[in-house]
């Protein structure tokens, strides 16, 4: 993923003496750049989301940390292998041009030592404390972003965000296959959700830089085929994406708190995506917005799977922290998608009986 994260309108800064020689290339600070921390953050925060959601209480807290580390690992990894890959385009591009690479800060070894580095040690966390398929997973997605989507698509079509969205939508799965050992419906779910998130996310920030992109000859929609025809993409992916997330009630990832959210953010984004239609000036707030629906949807879901159960007398607990009962909503009436103690727990049903 590129940094979507950044302060705009970033320019680029004389090299103090000592800079080009790389004096300072070994600054942590331009080693964390290389991460993109914002963005890393927000998927590690997916991942931990669909641990927690993948199964009831209690946990294995081992797995969760050092599985969300190590998924955080290699996603550092993956982005400071596209700082590499893009050093020459983010030269050309003020929102790019002020990170270590096109600075001279950092030179393309080092960068590729820290990239290999933070990826063979993610991938060694993951294989010592979840399992094979998770580091395999993690693995695919790690070339995904980091090649695919970034030396091969990025530059050859108008659907890389599209097709390499794919890689950035893979964290919740990676997080569920943590802690299950499987890919499941609700993991499926997850994935698509961001998959379905990302074009709009994208695009909104790509029409606000669509001249740097051209500049830098990047083919993203809206340099490729303009505005208009963006923002109607835009619009029809957020309704898309509004309809797919009502689906997390049925398959039990959340019951009526998680569902009402997902609406009232779903119509939230749409708005927002509407304003874009009539006015390319709202390239921004859309944009920004569609990282508060993201964060607020999975925090949602996760709130919904602690605090709701249903019942007479049944608790809900999240971390082995006892929460009161609650009425929930179902298709039945009568289940529950919240997280009940029960030995038989599915989470493509309800837990009523």
């Amino acid at each position: 993923m590129d940094q979507p994260m950044e302060a705009p309108g970033m320019e680029a800064r004389p090299l103090e003496p000592g800079k080009a020689a790389g004096l300072e290339g070994s600054g942590w600070r331009n080693y964390l750049e290389l991460t993109k921390p914002r963005v890393v953050a927000l998927m590690v925060f997916t991942v931990v989301v669909g641990m927690l959601l993948a199964r009831p209480a209690p946990f294995d807290w081992a797995v969760v940390l050092a599985g969300s580390a190590g998924i955080g690992l290699v996603a550092g990894g993956a982005a400071a292998f596209n700082h590499l890959v893009d050093r020459h385009i983010d030269a050309l591009m003020s929102r790019t041009r002020g990170r270590p690479l096109p600075r001279g800060l950092l030179d393309g070894r080092q960068v590729a030592l820290f990239a290999t580095g933070l990826s063979v040690s993610g991938l060694g966390l993951l294989a010592a404390t979840t399992n094979l398929a998770c580091t395999l997973l993690t693995f695919v997605s790690l070339l995904g972003y980091a090649v695919i989507y970034s030396v091969v698509l990025k530059r050859r079509t108008a659907q890389n965000i599209v097709i390499g969205g794919a890689a950035g939508a893979a964290p919740p799965l990676l997080g569920w296959v943590a802690v299950t050992g499987q890919v499941e419906p609700g993991a499926l779910l997850l994935f698509a959700i961001i998959l379905l998130w990302t074009p709009p996310h994208f695009w909104a920030l790509a029409i606000h830089r669509r001249a740097d992109y051209a500049r830098a000859g990047v083919p993203m929609l809206p340099v490729t085929h303009g505005v208009e025809f963006t923002s109607r993409r835009i619009l029809l992916y957020t309704l898309v994406l509004t309809a797919v997330s009502l689906l997390c009630a049925p398959v039990g990832l959340c019951g009526w708190l998680g569902e009402l959210g997902a609406l009232l953010l779903g119509l939230r984004f749409t708005q927002y995506a509407l304003r874009l239609r009539r006015d390319a000036r709202h390239a921004m707030p859309t944009f920004r917005f569609s990282i508060v629906y993201l964060a607020a949807l999975f925090a949602l879901l996760l709130a919904d799977r602690a605090l709701v159960s249903c019942g007479p007398g049944a608790e809900a607990s999240l971390a082995g922290v006892a929460m009161p009962p609650a009425l929930c909503w179902s298709p039945g009436g009568a289940s529950s998608y919240a997280l009940v103690p029960s030995n038989g727990w599915n989470p493509m049903r309800g837990t009523g009986r």
